[in-house]
């Protein structure tokens, strides 16, 4: 049951959950999140060298904190052993590789709304649609 977005959480039993059982149950799930995390940032930091694998920054022991884990398929939960699905990326780039697809998200959405024909630009295929979209937004603003 849903009330103003808070989920009512209930025991097994039916009644309703004490406030403190809430409590312990998030600090468990946070707990256990935080475990895997570090458990594949320390396996990732392990297998690969401490160099941001997007802009070449070199990190030591003195900044370490700043090099990150990215999942190269984006599923938090594919953690392979060879750590072929993570690369280590400092938190100006991961925050970039997150932003990047956020954008081509809404490009791709404003782009199925009102496409153009594919070669409307010299630049080839492509340029016309982005250029569409861009301006279609723009002009939404106005």
């Amino acid at each position: 049951m849903s009330h103003f977005g808070k989920k009512k959480v209930l025991k097994k039993s039916g009644s309703p959950a004490s406030q403190a059982e809430i409590d312990a149950f998030l600090k468990k799930v946070r707990s256990n999140i935080s475990e895997k995390e570090a458990d594949y940032r320390r396996r990732s930091l392990a297998i690969h060298p401490h160099v941001c694998a997007k802009c070449g920054r070199e990190f030591n022991e003195s900044n370490l904190q700043l090099l990150t884990v990215h999942h190269k398929d984006g599923n938090h939960q594919n953690n392979p052993p060879d750590g072929s699905n993570w690369e280590n990326l400092c938190v100006f780039c991961h925050e970039d590789e997150h932003a990047r697809g956020v954008l081509a998200d809404y490009i791709s959405e404003c782009v199925e709304e009102n496409a153009p024909p594919e070669n409307s630009e010299p630049g080839g295929v492509g340029f016309g649609t982005l250029k569409a979209a861009l301006s279609k937004h723009l002009n939404q603003k106005k």
